[in-house]
Formats: C-alpha cells, sequence, structure tokens
C-alpha cells in the first residue's frame, strides 16, 4: 500500500470498496443499530480518534475476539453505511465514512468520537 501523508485524502490507487449503501440510502436508526453494540462502537471510535493513514487492518484494532465475530461486527459496521472497507488481498481494510456520515447526520461522529466505554 503506498504510504500516505494525509489520513483524510485516499491513496493515488485503491482497490475498490465493497457493496455499500449510498449516502442518500443512510438511515439514521439503521446506522444506530450498528451503533448499538459496544464492540462496534469501540471499533468506529477508535477509527475516529487513532486513525493514521487511509485504511486500517483488523489487526490494526488490537481486539481479542474471534476473526468470525470480527468479521461480523465489521459486515455490520460497513451494511450499515458507516465504515467503507476494501479488500487488499486476503486483507479488508477499513475507514468510516465520515463525509457521508457528517452531511448525512450532522454531529452524530462527534458524539461517537466522545463517547468513553463504561467500566
Amino acid at each position: 500500500m503506498p504510504t500516505v501523508t494525509d489520513p483524510d485524502r485516499p491513496p493515488a490507487e485503491l482497490p475498490p470498496p465493497l457493496p455499500e449503501p449510498t449516502a442518500g440510502e443512510l438511515r439514521l436508526e439503521v446506522v444506530l443499530g450498528a451503533l448499538s453494540d459496544p464492540l462496534r462502537l469501540t471499533i468506529v471510535r477508535k477509527l475516529l480518534r487513532e486513525r493514521e493513514a487511509y485504511d486500517h487492518p483488523c489487526g490494526w484494532f488490537g481486539l481479542d475476539r474471534p476473526k468470525s465475530s470480527l468479521t461480523h461486527h465489521f459486515k455490520a459496521l460497513r451494511e450499515a453505511g458507516i465504515l467503507r472497507q476494501r479488500q487488499y488481498g486476503l486483507e479488508r481494510r477499513s475507514r468510516v465514512r465520515t463525509e457521508d456520515l457528517d452531511a448525512r447526520f450532522p454531529g452524530l461522529l462527534d458524539l461517537v468520537a466522545a463517547w468513553e466505554p463504561g467500566p
């Protein structure tokens, strides 16, 4: 993957995104439903607060969960329109769809980034 200096600008050559809803198809109840799971909320929060490059592989999150469980959670976030995922060989990398979500639901991602997990 090419080196990226601006976390908000994608590299010149990217694999196409996996199937996802368009910005106009994003529905608040679906997005909130996906974010209602604490693990999914943690994934999105980490992406918003600690992003360093355009896309992140599952290993970057440091989650101690079975791969099948993580695959399910990432798919739920992608299908809700929260994450954009791209396939790099055998690896899927993720990024929050900040522009689409901010345009459709202003302030939502600020709330997610500010959320603190409970004890």
